[in-house]
């Protein structure tokens, strides 16, 4: 399982991160990017707050992920448009499939630090509730 958006620093480590949380351990689960940014405070705080731990995640693009331990997923997540039009011309010549969540880019809001984490909280809360509708209840989650 591999999710997938435009910095690899926001959605795709949160939606990994609650991945796991919810369907356990039983399934590899990674994130990647089209490019790569610094991990977002707001991001980890905003899983902190469910009790994951996502501050030891290092973006990394999909050619890095690649290099690193290839690119043998079953199914690849995307986030965001760049993402999805990436995978789709990576995944041309492998048997994977490519679901396509478009999910809010929350770094887009402006305003004080609550108003901020709030944008960052309803896109953890819709990555959960995708994650909960798509994968049901598994053995081995925290729920």
């Amino acid at each position: 399982m591999l999710f997938a958006c435009g910095l690899n620093s926001v959605r795709s480590p949160m939606a990994a991160g609650l991945f796991k949380q919810i369907v356990g351990s039983g399934t590899y689960v990674a994130s990647a990017g089209v490019r790569k940014d610094e991990l977002d405070p707001f991001a980890v705080a905003a899983l902190e707050e469910t009790g994951i731990d996502i501050s030891r995640h290092r973006p990394m693009t999909f050619e890095e992920l690649d290099d690193w331990e290839g690119l043998n997923f079953d199914l690849i997540v995307t986030l965001s448009p760049e993402a999805h039009h990436k995978a789709l011309e990576l995944m041309r010549n492998i048997a994977a499939d490519v679901e396509y969540w478009p999910t809010p880019d929350p770094t887009a809001v402006e305003g004080t630090r609550e108003q901020r984490l709030a944008a960052y909280r309803e896109v953890r809360d819709q990555l959960t509730e995708r994650i909960r509708s798509r994968f049901g209840w598994h053995a081995g989650g925290n729920e």
